[in-house]
């Protein structure tokens, strides 16, 4: 099975040829952030409003275009409910490059005018019923404290040492790496998403229970200090007016219109934003660190980028394919990131992670081996169930 640190390049960047070994994350040296950013050429920093613009209106023409054709040729009938399962797949992963442009919006890359930035990045994710300034002080802080084990924030995993990562271990150990695998995919597909944005699951265990919609009591404050309340409330209107567009449609038009225009859309935009999110820190071979070890450049260095292929990198604006560049400097545009990628690539080859495997194979391999952590010999390593450890010894 490939490894991460396997230095086979994505096809979508020009290739290079490493002939050094793969090494481990002991023997590895972390420049500091000041160094790391001097290599990515200055222009890969350019915000141009009107590029950024040209994609954002391609993502909303190709998610309103589709729907509307859909509405236009397919009867709104149960017995066309498989045309419609395809309309859902088409559009959301059509919507999901208009998440993409809002996640932009809230990292400042998408042009120099924060205002305009805010109002675009609010609209767009209000309209996916995502709070957009909560989303953004999370957001930023699993940028600030990736693969933290206790600071971090999304996809944080539980430790071997803890009763809720025993507990967790015993659980799949007993019932298999199958049954495991479905049973964290679908729940994590469903309800994963809305989960995270209403309890916090996945996120670090120092701010405890958190809400993305309400941050105060019962739920930790600590997310969400100072004026970031504020900021919360006004997600909150952003969302109810959502709300409220769609329960007068519902009235208008009745439910079947919208579960097949947007409900079932919408369930196609959570999975892949919990896809890509999941696959961009995880792998059985890269670790998570406790405060004594961590740094920030050791935590941006723990992405790993995948080959999602050129119509899904089009589409959704190479989230998951310079992944890495993101997080070493998230002002960086997404059409500037390759370049920056090849740089990145090109300075620290022993530093950069790509897996070559095919995203389906590698989704598999995290759902069945990555779920709790071992304290190993720098940083804590998913250990994985018996059945699966032994696969990997084969």
């Amino acid at each position: 099975m490939p490894l991460v640190c396997d230095q086979k390049e994505p096809s979508s960047l020009e290739p290079l040829v490493y002939e050094e070994s793969c090494e481990t994350t002991a023997e590895k040296t972390y420049p500091t952030k000041k160094e790391v950013l001097a290599v990515i050429p200055a222009e890969c920093f350019e915000r141009s409003l009107v590029k950024s613009s040209s994609y954002l209106a391609a993502s909303l023409v190709m998610t309103i275009g589709s729907g509307l054709l859909f509405y236009a040729f397919v009867p709104m009938t149960w017995h066309w409910l498989p045309v419609w399962v395809a309309n859902a797949i088409v559009v959301g992963t059509a919507a999901t490059g208009c998440w993409v442009v809002a996640h932009e919006c809230g990292h400042r890359a998408f042009t120099r005018h924060n205002w305009l930035q805010d109002l675009i990045g609010f609209v767009l994710h209000s309209g996916l019923l995502v709070p957009y300034f909560s989303w953004q002080r999370s957001h930023a802080l699993h940028h600030a404290r990736t693969n933290h084990l206790d600071l971090g924030e999304t996809f944080v995993p539980r430790r071997d040492t803890t009763p809720a990562g025993q507990a967790w271990q015993q659980w799949h150990e007993a019932i298999g790496d199958e049954a495991f695998a479905v049973f964290i995919m679908t729940s994590r597909f469903l309800f994963g998403w809305p989960s995270y944005l209403l309890t916090g699951v996945t996120g670090g265990p120092a701010r405890g229970w958190t809400n993305h919609f309400w941050p105060l009591r019962p739920f930790s404050a600590e997310l969400f200090p100072g004026q970031w309340r504020r900021k919360v409330w006004l997600s909150d209107l952003g969302v109810l007016a959502m709300l409220g567009l769609l329960g007068w449609w519902v009235s208008y038009a009745g439910i079947v219109p919208v579960l097949a225009l947007y409900v079932g859309p919408y369930l196609v935009v959570n999975f892949w934003l919990v896809l890509y999110t999941w696959l961009q820190h995880t792998d059985a071979d890269v670790p998570h660190f406790e405060d004594d070890e961590w740094t920030w450049v050791k935590g941006a260095f723990m992405t790993i980028d995948r080959p999602y292929g050129g119509l899904l990198d089009f589409l959704h604006h190479r989230i998951g394919s310079t992944h890495v560049a993101h997080h070493i400097d998230a002002r960086i545009p997404h059409y500037n990131a390759a370049k920056a990628t090849r740089a990145i690539r090109e300075h620290f080859p022993h530093l950069y992670l790509y897996d070559s495997t095919p995203i389906p194979k590698a989704l598999w391999k995290i759902a069945t081996q990555c779920n709790v952590v071992t304290k190993a010999k720098e940083g804590w390593k998913f250990v994985g169930s018996r059945d699966s450890r032994a696969v990997a010894a084969d």
